[in-house]
């Protein structure tokens, strides 16, 4: 019956029908080019070149700095071509001859060497690692076979964990780590603009998770009378800048324990995270701080899936960072979800703040 009414449907689709939806299919097979090509204008740091060219480079000014093979000049212009149509760069015709500018997109991609305050081309190759993507390939087995089942998908497909793979793999780690501190510094500066007055009022702070520390220098200098924690494995927090003398570093596991404070921040934590984890580090983030009325209370930064920009690309994303996150046997959470953790844990309240497009602040109250 199903095959006999898939048929007359195929029937009844015009020839244009046909065509769009093919062109459709095919756009969709073909979108990790999107990602291939970023990850390339990257690497061979076209935006840094078309910033100090003036602010606009011809094919011949980035052949000249980047280091083009002679033979490849043909292949970079369809590489641009491609940036060009995705809205990575732009592109005008200048008397017959095609140049290429920044746009807001590819700003982000200047001062890949972590010195901006906007950068986020590290942050680019954590997304678009080939070893995440790998993963994803692993999605039917993990789904369909039982020894996989009780696997990630990223060890389905590499053998060990994500944080392993980090610990253990010194290049992989550092750009791991640069990326969650170009995201934070961005993140950040959106917060303290926006909505400073999550801030307010508190002495204390541990940021659990916190890496190398971004968000907590972020916080500290805005709010030089917060005396900031940092909470992370010890082989993270050994590497750590001394970024802020208000800062304090501590090496720990955020499953057995979470030093006092007035406000426990997780910034994109809990996804990484099922509910019965999440529940373990929000009882324990529960244990560090005093009560609402004494201005205790956890601060969220995370996906909250259906809240936030209407537009359809933040939509998109939520919903594709969501997949994303598959790898790790993680998960981006609508509201409901995150009502479920928040009150098995113990808590009574919480705030939603979309100030960040696609993702949320959550203050979540005891």
């Amino acid at each position: 019956m199903a095959q006999r009414v898939q048929e007359e449907d195929e029937q009844m689709m015009s020839t244009d029908d046909l065509i769009q939806a093919q062109i459709k299919l095919y756009h969709h097979c073909f979108a990790f080019i999107k990602s291939t090509a970023l990850w390339a204008a990257i690497d061979l740091r076209i935006a840094d070149v078309i910033h100090r060219n003036g602010g606009a480079a011809t094919l011949s000014d980035l052949a000249l700095n980047v280091g083009l093979h002679p033979t490849k000049l043909s292949h970079l212009r369809r590489l641009m071509r491609v940036l060009a149509v995705t809205g990575v760069f732009a592109v005008e015709d200048r008397n017959g001859e095609a140049m290429y500018t920044l746009t807001r997109v590819s700003r982000l991609l200047l001062n890949s060497d972590g010195e901006g305050t906007h950068a986020l081309s590290q942050m680019a190759r954590v997304i678009a690692n080939p070893l995440a993507v790998i993963s994803h390939f692993s999605i039917h087995e993990w789904f369909t076979t039982e020894k996989a089942t009780t696997m990630t998908p990223f060890e389905v497909a590499h053998g060990c964990t994500r944080w392993e793979m980090i610990a253990n793999d010194a290049k992989d780690g550092s750009v791991f780590n640069a990326g969650m501190v170009e995201d934070s510094r961005v993140a950040m500066d959106i917060i303290l603009k926006e909505s400073c007055g999550i801030f307010q009022g508190i002495s204390s702070l541990i940021d659990v998770g916190g890496g190398h520390g971004a968000a907590a220098a972020a916080i500290a200098t805005a709010f030089p009378n917060i005396k900031c924690t940092v909470l992370d494995l010890p082989h993270i927090v050994a590497e750590a800048p001394a970024t802020h003398s208000n800062i304090q570093f501590v090496g720990g596991d955020l499953f057995k324990f979470i030093p006092a404070a007035d406000v426990v921040l997780l910034k994109c934590l809990l996804h990484c995270w099922q509910d019965d984890d999440c529940v373990k580090i929000l009882r324990l983030c529960k244990e560090a701080i005093p009560a609402r009325d004494a201005g205790g209370k956890v601060i969220i930064i995370d996906v909250v899936v259906g809240i936030g920009s209407e537009e359809i690309v933040p939509k998109e994303m939520q919903l594709l960072f969501d997949v994303f996150m598959m790898y790790v046997d993680g998960i981006e959470r609508e509201e409901y979800e995150w009502k479920k953790i928040f009150l098995e844990a113990g808590f009574s309240d919480y705030k939603i703040t979309p100030v960040l497009g696609a993702r949320s602040i959550i203050e979540v109250y005891p």
